[in-house]
């Protein structure tokens, strides 16, 4: 399945984006979808998860303020990020796994295919 992020810019602190992520070649109802994000000199680190029955989890760093939502019909994934920080700065990065259970659903290495990645700004 090939992976397609959209949607990064540059926000002021507190601002919103939605970021989407189109998936092709693939069954994309079948995938475990996940967001990631890596800020500049850090471990990529998990950020949200929605199962193929639509349950979500999300770190605790963005609890409250990223939502992540499906559209299997489109073949796409969103993460609306609200009340950003400068901290939130990165190129965030979807991901999908072809799984049965959401175990693991923060580990990176459970996830088979990535998109390129969409940068996100947030100007304080």
């Amino acid at each position: 399945v090939q992976l397609q992020a959209s949607g990064g810019g540059l926000v002021q602190a507190g601002g919103s984006l939605r970021l989407s992520c189109a998936a092709s070649g693939g069954t994309f109802s079948s995938y475990m979808m996940g967001w990631f994000r890596q800020a500049p000199g850090k471990e990529r680190e998990f950020v949200a998860a929605i199962s193929r029955a639509g349950a979500t989890y999300y770190a605790d760093s963005v609890k409250g303020r990223f939502t992540i939502s499906r559209d299997n019909a489109k073949n796409t994934v969103y993460l609306q990020v609200n009340s950003l920080e400068p901290e939130d700065t990165a190129i965030y990065y979807c991901a999908a796994r072809i799984s049965v259970t959401s175990s693991y659903y923060s580990d990176r290495s459970r996830y088979s295919y990535w998109g390129q990645g969409t940068l996100v700004t947030v100007s304080s």
